[in-house]
């Protein structure tokens, strides 16, 4: 067992390798609890990081989102990801003025305020399939039918599609606010669904998107919310009516040079027609992420936790497991090999067990996340790039089979320091 240098590494490893393969049964376990808690720790860290980058790039390739003066997260949230409520329109000479903006390269209107059957009802026009981009700058595609041409044709979103079952040439009916049923409806014009977005994973797929115009028309013979007594404008004869809207909700921007976008964004918040608000996508989104950040960060102590308790157990297993091998080391320590042998040889059993656990669970994430990849790019627009662990993925991975090998250094000390008369006196 020994030389000159010292202790021969080569048939301590093959002596491991056999020890370890004589109890490959218990080991193998240990091996698959390490596995799957590894499994959890590097995919919820995975699937953080992606959700993050995914989250940020909800709105990709517009520079600016302008809407009323209120805080940058509820002008982000309504218009992009219609939660909450707006605080107040803006003018359409507003819209104009940033639209005709020099630095300007596309400005798309965005009006909300109505909903379907509890689905947002997004008023926009054509550019909005030119300009909207999403992830890495994604632009929206048709599964079925075309942009909206006439006033009232309607484009849905993928989930809209399929939980009520919509296909192109159904007829909808509008309610009147954003939330949902038991609203006034707007039965007297309603809509042809011209066209179905392929699935974001966005708020697009739970929307309905129609012309500007047809808002204003569904609307001519309202006041105040409600509609006007012994007043009914009838859908054929709305277009002799001016249909150009007179307020909007927000605007998406995108600019003919990203230099200069502080320079409009201070135009849009100085702007003396009213109080204007224009913040960057990005910006706003990480700080809405840092806000909801206390759940990824919980949910990660609480896999870590998991890979504590299976190390835990292979510590435990070993412990438990000296108790049956007594003798066998007994007999290493009668041929001659001393208690650092008896040392090294189970710490190598140990880092054989991390290891092989470690590598399990790498392979597991990576099949899995072939798999689970297209599902996550599908329903929840989180781009998922299977086999490519982040740094900080690395990180953890180290960290595991780091902790790992000290752990395993608990058996190893305790045999170390068993004597060899311990292994020969029979206990009762």
């Amino acid at each position: 067992m020994r030389n000159r240098r010292g202790i021969d590494l080569k048939p301590l490893l093959s002596l491991a390798f056999a020890s370890a393969w004589n109890r490959r049964t218990t080991l193998g376990l240990m091996a698959v609890s390490i596995a799957l808690s590894v499994m959890l720790l590097l995919g919820v860290e995975q699937l953080r990081t992606q959700a993050k980058q995914s989250f940020s790039q909800s709105i990709s390739g517009t520079d600016l989102v302008a809407g009323a003066r209120t805080s940058p997260i509820q002008l982000m949230l309504y218009a992009v990801f219609r939660l909450g409520d707006a605080t107040h329109n803006i003018r359409w000479s507003s819209f104009q003025a940033i639209a005709e903006h020099p630095a300007v390269a596309w400005a798309v209107p965005i009006s909300l305020g109505d909903s379907h059957r509890g689905f947002a009802v997004v008023g926009t026009n054509t550019a909005y399939f030119e300009h909207f981009q999403y992830g890495d700058h994604r632009l929206l595609t048709f599964v079925e039918g075309k942009p909206f041409a006439d006033i009232f044709d309607a484009v849905i979103g993928a989930d809209v599609a399929e939980q009520l079952g919509y296909h192109v040439g159904h007829s909808i009916v509008l309610n009147h606010g954003a939330k949902g049923l038991g609203l006034a409806e707007h039965t007297d014009k309603p809509f042809k669904v011209s066209g179905i977005l392929e699935r974001t994973g966005l708020p697009v797929d739970r929307s309905v998107h129609v012309r500007l115009e047809a808002i204003e028309a569904i609307h001519l013979d309202w006041q105040g919310g409600a509609p006007m007594p012994g007043v009914s404008i009838p859908a054929e004869y709305v277009r002799k009516f001016d249909l150009v809207p007179k307020e909007i909700t927000a605007v998406l921007i995108g600019l003919k040079s990203r230099a200069g976008v502080f320079q409009m964004q201070r135009f849009i918040n100085q702007y003396k027609g009213e109080p204007l608000l224009a913040v960057l996508p990005g910006v706003a989104l990480d700080e809405l992420w840092s806000i909801v950040s206390i759940v990824e960060k919980s949910l990660l102590a609480i896999s870590a936790l998991v890979v504590a308790v299976g190390l835990s157990g292979l510590v435990a297993v070993v412990l438990a497991g000296l108790g049956e091998r007594r003798r066998e080391l007994a007999i290493l320590r009668s041929v001659g090999a001393g208690p650092r042998v008896v040392f090294m040889l189970l710490a190598i059993e140990g880092l054989m067990v991390v290891t092989a656990g470690a590598l399990l669970g790498v392979l597991g994430l990576t099949v899995l996340g072939l798999f689970a990849a297209p599902v996550l790019e599908a329903h929840l627009g989180i781009s998922y790039s299977a086999g490519m662990l982040s740094a900080e993925a690395w990180r953890l991975l180290l960290l595991v089979m780091t902790t790992g090998f000290l752990v395993s250094l608990i058996p190893g000390y305790r045999a170390y320091r068993m004597s060899l008369a311990d292994g020969l006196i029979p206990r009762l």
